[in-house]
């Protein structure tokens, strides 16, 4: 209990049991299983347990369950029609859970399992809860790659259905100290398994039967990844490109289409544009606001981020290695809440690659509030 006590640096506690996992034992096949025995087992009760990824913290519960999985829903204070995703630890799961894998979707699963991405497929019937699948006829099915995850599911016995651990609303938790802030009292236990990897999101598809993808959230996986391995098109879902207007009227086939995620309590605006024309309306404007006595914040990159001047300057690496702003984005915007920041600007990035998963996230914190600057802008 030291540990996290110390992460946190505040003294508080987490009210639910807690397990700290540090690189060795996570290593030792053995020793991990020992370790987890006992958050497995809670699982195994109907409990709600927090566990670590290589995307980001998720909140676990038997898929099973209706009341565990309703548990999950309570803690976050998530919308009841947004689907979860059920996490899984070995392929052979995958045949008690849905009706059929097409050769195409099973292709994309052999290239990126365990890791993050998603696979939407036709649920069986009576077999989980309805609450995961929200009403609908599919549902989202992952492995992911961590040892920590995939040792707690496997001795859980479960499928466990596992949106991020956080509220909902929230920034999603990269360390197991975001899992307490958010949810510590909600909870049954807490699985620490340190920093996690990618840092967003896994990517959330569904294969057509042409062999066709369709990307319902981007993540971990790029489009780039998703063309070579599958030979075939992929497209993200209209619902969620930026210039959407019917994604608020549909009902969510995957979880982040619909509703506002990832959102730090200040107000934040995505600004895009050219660099130079960028800096100033990002400058001007923040001097603005703490003119009118607001704290204030900027998310930027290394090669523009001597420019400002803020309350809180919170660094996304290099555009060169987009791969970092994914890692540090979420704890970048919880900072601003630690830092009590309620004026918040944004660098906007490329994007290809990772950075399409960066700016989904990034529009969904802000409201979709982006600042399109064009060449006189000013």
């Amino acid at each position: 209990m030291a540990h996290i006590e110390k992460e946190i640096g505040t003294g508080r506690m987490p009210s639910a049991p807690y397990w700290h996992i540090d690189s060795e034992t996570a290593a030792d096949p053995a020793k991990l299983r020992e370790k987890v025995k006992d958050a497995a087992m809670l699982l195994r009760d109907g409990g709600v347990v927090a566990f670590p990824t290589e995307t980001v913290y998720g909140l676990g519960a038997d898929a099973r369950s209706t009341a565990a999985v309703e548990a999950v829903f309570a803690a976050k204070g998530r919308p009841s029609d947004n689907p979860l995703i059920v996490h899984i630890s070995k392929n052979a799961q995958l045949e008690g859970l849905v009706e059929h894998v097409s050769p195409a979707a099973r292709k994309l699963m052999e290239a990126f399992w365990p890791g993050p991405l998603t696979v939407v497929l036709p649920v069986k019937a009576n077999v989980l809860s309805p609450r995961v699948t929200a009403g609908l006829d599919t549902v989202g099915i992952r492995m992911p790659d961590h040892p920590v995850a995939l040792a707690l599911i496997e001795e859980s016995g479960c499928p466990v259905a596992a949106p991020s651990a956080n509220r909902s609303g929230r920034p999603s938790p990269t360390l197991a100290s975001h899992v307490v802030e958010d949810l510590g009292s909600f909870i049954d236990g807490v699985v620490d398994g340190g920093a996690t990897g990618v840092g967003v999101e896994s990517t959330v598809i569904q294969v057509s039967e042409d062999g066709s993808v369709t990307v319902l959230r981007p993540g971990g996986i790029t489009l780039e990844q998703l063309s070579q391995a599958a030979g075939a098109s992929v497209q993200l879902d209209p619902a969620i490109l930026p210039e959407s207007d019917t994604a608020g009227d549909l009902a969510p086939r995957a979880p982040g289409m619909k509703y506002t995620h990832y959102a730090p309590k200040g107000t934040l605006s995505i600004i895009t544009g050219a660099s130079n024309k960028v800096s100033e309306y990002m400058s001007r404007n923040l001097q603005e606001a703490a003119g009118r006595g607001e704290r204030t914040g900027v998310l930027a990159f290394d090669e523009h981020i001597g420019r400002y001047q803020a309350d809180c300057i919170e660094s996304l690496g290099s555009l060169s290695d987009l791969s970092t702003a994914a890692h540090r984005l979420y704890a970048a915007l919880r900072r601003m809440d630690e830092e009590n920041i309620g004026f918040i600007l944004s660098e906007a990035c490329p994007e290809e690659g990772i950075g399409a998963a960066i700016m989904n996230r990034l529009r969904k914190a802000a409201g979709q509030t982006v600042i399109h600057l064009d060449a006189t802008a000013r």
